[in-house]
């Protein structure tokens, strides 16, 4: 067993064809859910997939990514009204012509995901030793961003959907959640089982943006 609680293989592994298939799968049916079931998640799978999401590659091996769980119906209520708020804004920023789109979408999971947790990157961490981070100190935030998307890939592979709420204010999430002013917030997750599954994104499914080849192009200089 490894310090965070995940069995390692004693040999290298040989990921054969069927698991390299597996895995696109996985790839192309991550979904950021915003609509979900009230059933109870065990909390024994909660733990496995945090272990494995401390698996995830960090700078300096600095582990930047600090979790809380919010569970008060204060805490959660202050946490959605800080959405609301956004939310409004963004609406109101929206040209014309979008507005009314943007308004019909379901751009959260606040009211009914039976897990959310704010995830912060403690700027002030000393474990790592600053390795990576003298000439791009952002490092940090990237390192947490990316152990995000581990934990939402293995959460997708348990069954479970993730949805990642952005229109918040970080600040004063961090200021609710009594939070040290180092920590960072990166990312607000929604955790629970699907209400519903689709074959296509809720963006797509709803006009608002397709997927395209743009960040695929590769520049060549």
């Amino acid at each position: 067993m490894t310090k965070c609680g995940v069995d390692h293989p004693r040999q290298p592994p040989s990921f054969d064809e069927s698991f390299r298939a597996q895995l696109e799968t996985l790839i192309a049916w991550r979904r950021d859910v915003r609509r979900f079931s009230d059933r109870p998640i065990p909390p024994p799978l909660i733990e496995h997939l945090l272990d494995l999401a401390q698996l995830s590659p960090s700078v300096g091996n600095s582990q930047p990514w600090r979790w809380v769980q919010v569970e008060s119906p204060e805490k959660r209520a202050a946490v959605r009204a800080n959405f609301l708020a956004c939310n409004a804004a963004a609406l109101q920023a929206q040209p014309a012509e979008r507005a009314h789109a943007y308004a019909a979408l379901k751009l959260a999971g606040l009211d009914r995901a039976p897990l959310q947790f704010a995830v912060f990157c403690d700027r002030a961490t000393e474990q790592g030793f600053g390795l990576g981070c003298h000439t791009m100190p952002e490092m940090l935030e990237y390192s947490t961003a990316v152990m995000v998307s581990t934990f939402w890939l293995a959460a997708r592979a348990a069954g479970l959907g993730v949805g990642w709420v952005s229109i918040l204010d970080p600040e004063q999430a961090g200021r609710t959640l009594e939070m040290p002013r180092s920590w960072k917030l990166i990312a607000y997750l929604c955790v629970g089982w699907p209400d519903e599954e689709h074959l296509d994104p809720e963006l797509e499914r709803h006009g608002w943006q397709s997927r395209t080849s743009a960040g695929r192009q590769v520049r060549i200089v």
